[in-house]
């Protein structure tokens, strides 16, 4: 009887193993390890019989909350595999709050804004851990797009059941909800109290301020959960996420040659508030010639920032250039001779802060800090400006206050930016020049000044989900548009989105948040995508820093390959000729005339591409 079971069980096993072709597999791989006789047999053995394994297929998401570069609550979600029969955890994925941080805010709104990211991030952890985690066992990392499509259907059906609940609140008891809109409130209540003819006719010439929009509670659990998915994805194939990004945008054509984005490196911000005056300048930022490789730019910047660092010691208020040797200087650093505090000197965003009195200062801060080290602006380097103009709209004026008492309407906010980008050439982009109501303020500046110069939309454009869904794409004429990777936002919504605004010839900038985290994914995204630029901040900070890193060692990783290409000079749009594309010849910028300098990798071809408007985001001269 025993013997009868033993000889069964041999036939079983034998058949078990001819049906899965085990010992034509095994003969074929002793066959071909023989020749080589491999120092590890066992190991090569078990690299040949890995590739007949079962493609890996996710088992477990695991959501908790982390703390991103600013100290504030975010998510981190974690993607488990079942990888030849055992778990395995393959990677995890930081998504950065879409969250801004106010200057000198209320400590009541700063109480409310952190009650309401924590509740954000506890409920996405909620999400991930309970609902997703189910939702996504068994699907391959590599089924992107198939996965996004499941994120995306259960967050409009959370979105149904939050608007169902608020309906039946409303029913109950009526409540106004207006505050979502509070420049709108401003407009309506204090309009009668300006009594002044002028202002009234002011005021109804300027469109309201769009209602912000609302963002979702756990909202943060989509995006972080497809970024954790992607990078699996790329995990599984073995390949770096830029390239994985790359073949979902191509449809899984690998591209033979790419480029990279040319980083543009914020080294200033302005305070806004007293004792300094100038509200208009955010940002100013370096973007290296394409001559240069990326790390010969950064070096450039880093060179930069340390003479303005130099210049800046002596005081928080920065000097007049003109006045940085004089004997006012000097009697002045008697007096501090101690450095400010590190707080009050390096932003958020990495970047030293500095107040300044009137818009050419903190230009002429760039220009001397450049001259100084034998560098020239508009050839070495060029300046991009974030204006963030959408902060400085006083709805009872009608008007922008440019400067502390300095009002401009929107038709002098472009005649004040064309005269900006005059009188110093070496700005070639400007960054939400304008409130992205001023649709024929935005028209007139791309005309005026999208021949020389890039005017690109961040918060002019909406959030990156709802751009992929509004098939007009709700923003103002531009050249281009700054996208960031925050709450919903999903992998293919980035795929889906770049692709329509290739088509339709506008630039894309791949953009960090104010609250970043030390996750580098983004740079990855922007290569593979291919962005034009990516915006990352300043060169200080360690979540800043480390996408600056990761953007050199993908550059050195291309060279090494021989796979990266190098673009050509920095093109912009006449928009007037816009009419006539058969006629259109894009402007170019002259390259700088340098000497045994290798040509700068930069991003894919801005042939033809859009200006912005909100590219020209940049002061307002006074």
């Amino acid at each position: 009887m025993e013997a009868d079971r033993d000889e069964r069980l041999r036939r079983e096993a034998a058949e078990y193993y001819r049906g899965h072709r085990v010992p034509q597999r095994m003969e074929e791989a002793l066959n071909t390890l023989f020749p080589l006789r491999p120092a590890d047999l066992y190991g090569d053995l078990a690299n040949y019989f890995s590739k007949f394994s079962k493609a890996p297929v996710v088992c477990k998401l695991a959501g908790r909350k982390v703390l991103d570069g600013v100290g504030q609550p975010t998510l981190e979600v974690e993607i488990y595999c079942t990888v030849k029969n055992r778990e395995k955890r393959i990677c995890s994925a930081i998504i950065s709050s879409h969250y801004q941080i106010p200057e000198n805010a209320l400590s009541e709104t700063t109480e409310a804004d952190e009650k309401e990211r924590n509740d954000s991030v506890t409920t996405a952890v909620e999400w991930v851990n309970e609902s997703l985690n189910t939702m996504i066992r068994d699907w391959k990392p590599t089924d992107q797009c198939e996965i996004d499509k499941m994120l995306g259907e259960y967050f409009s059906k959370k979105e149904e059941e939050k608007k169902e609940i608020e309906e039946e609140e409303e029913d109950d008891d009526t409540v106004s909800v207006t505050s979502c809109a509070p420049s709108a409130v401003a407009q309506s209540g204090q309009k009668k109290e300006a009594k002044t003819g002028k202002k009234s006719s002011i005021q109804t010439t300027i469109p309201p301020a769009e209602p912000s929009e609302s963002v979702l509670c756990g909202s943060l659990a989509i995006g972080g959960t497809s970024l954790a998915v992607a990078k699996a994805g790329a995990s599984i194939n073995g390949i770096p996420l830029y390239l994985h990004t790359a073949l979902l945008k191509r449809s899984q054509d690998s591209p033979k040659e790419m480029t990279l984005p040319l980083p543009m490196v914020t080294l200033l911000s302005c305070e806004k508030f007293s004792p300094s005056k100038l509200k208009l300048v955010k940002e100013v930022m370096l973007i290296p010639p394409v001559q240069l490789s990326l790390k010969q730019g950064i070096e450039r910047a880093l060179d930069i920032q340390k003479e303005m660092m130099r210049l800046l010691e002596p005081a928080g208020k920065a000097p007049s250039p003109h006045l940085a040797d004089s004997k006012k200087g000097r009697a002045r650093n008697k007096e501090k001779q101690a450095p400010p505090p590190a707080l009050k000197r390096v932003s958020h965003l990495g970047c030293l802060i500095t107040g300044c009195d009137n818009l050419e200062q903190p230009l002429l801060l760039m220009q001397t800090a450049c001259n100084n080290i034998g560098l020239e602006l508009g050839k070495d380097l060029y300046l991009a400006i974030n204006c963030a103009a959408h902060e400085l709209m006083d709805y009872v004026k009608g008007k922008y206050e440019i400067l502390t008492g300095t009002f401009r309407s929107p038709d002098e906010m472009v005649d004040t930016y064309m005269e900006l980008v005059n009188k110093f050439p070496s700005i070639i982009a400007l960054v939400d020049p304008l409130r992205k109501e001023d649709r024929q303020q935005w028209n007139n500046l791309c005309r005026a000044l999208g021949s020389k110069c890039y005017l690109i939309a961040e918060d002019a454009a909406t959030n990156t989900s709802k751009l992929k869904t509004d098939q007009n794409i709700n923003i103002p004429m531009c050249s281009g548009v700054v996208l960031k990777y925050v709450n919903q936002t999903k992998v293919s919504d980035l795929v889906e989105l770049t692709a329509r605004l290739d088509g339709q010839r506008r630039v894309t900038i791949l953009g960090s948040p104010d609250g970043e985290s030390s996750d580098d994914s983004l740079v990855d995204l922007a290569v593979g995508l291919g962005a034009r630029f990516v915006k990352l901040g300043g060169l200080s900070r360690g979540e800043r820093v480390t996408k600056y890193n990761r953007l050199l060692a993908i550059e050195e990783e291309l060279a090494k390959n021989r796979t990266l290409r190098y673009d050509a000079n920095f093109e912009f749009t006449d928009f007037d000729e816009e009419s006539q594309p058969e006629k259109q010849q894009p402007e170019v910028l002259p390259p700088p005339q340098q000497d045994s300098v290798p040509s700068q990798l930069s991003v894919p071809a801005l042939q033809g591409h859009k200006v912005p408007p909100q590219l020209l985001e940049s002061s307002t001269l006074t």
